[in-house]
């Protein structure tokens, strides 16, 4: 088996953000052939599926510029320095949503795109929820959308779900959502 490894042996960065960096390594691949790798850094981020006690999930469309249309998505947001993810999902759930959420469940992280990116999204679960005021960053629209879970299945199994952490953050939930809303409704 192949130890799957690349040496670096030199970094130059090319652009520095305020969301990414970009940076060119020149590696050694295990056969001794030299070769570049462009990296986009990222300072990682959460995303977040709020369920209520009754089924309904809350998601977000936005407009992404990257690609030039709307996504529905989970609520998320990039982490600020030194923020722990549990704080950044509390905080971007009620920035995009108006939601607290009394419950947060981590499912794993993901890596969004290993191939050029070290972006780290770190997936939750929001769980028994309270509407508060809406507080979106001043640079941010989106519309707030309601769906049943059932309805959130459907769109993913349809493929009319295009994000990707959104997507991951569904499966992931699956089984803790299952047992959430069957509890629910056990003790009605």
């Amino acid at each position: 088996m192949n130890q799957l490894f690349e040496k670096e042996i030199g970094r130059t960065y090319k652009f520095k953000g305020r969301i990414i960096n970009l940076r060119v390594d020149e590696v050694i691949l295990e056969n001794g052939k030299m070769t570049e790798r462009e990296v986009v850094e990222h300072n990682g981020a959460v995303a977040v599926l709020p369920i209520d006690s009754v089924g309904i999930c809350t998601l977000v469309e936005q407009y992404r510029k990257p690609i030039e249309k709307v996504l529905l998505e989970v609520p998320a947001g990039k982490l600020d320095p030194g923020e722990s993810p549990a704080k950044c999902a509390l905080r971007e759930l009620k920035e995009e949503t108006g939601l607290a959420a009394e419950k947060l469940v981590p499912l794993g992280h993901i890596f969004t795109t290993a191939g050029f990116s070290n972006e780290k999204i770190h997936l939750f679960l929001a769980l028994d929820l309270k509407q508060m005021a809406l507080n979106p960053d001043e640079d941010e629209f989106l519309n707030v959308v309601k769906f049943h879970w059932m309805e959130l299945i459907a769109l993913a199994k349809s493929n009319e779900l295009e994000d990707a952490k959104t997507n991951v953050l569904i499966l992931r939930a699956l089984p803790k959502v299952k047992k959430f809303l069957t509890d629910n409704y056990d003790e009605e």
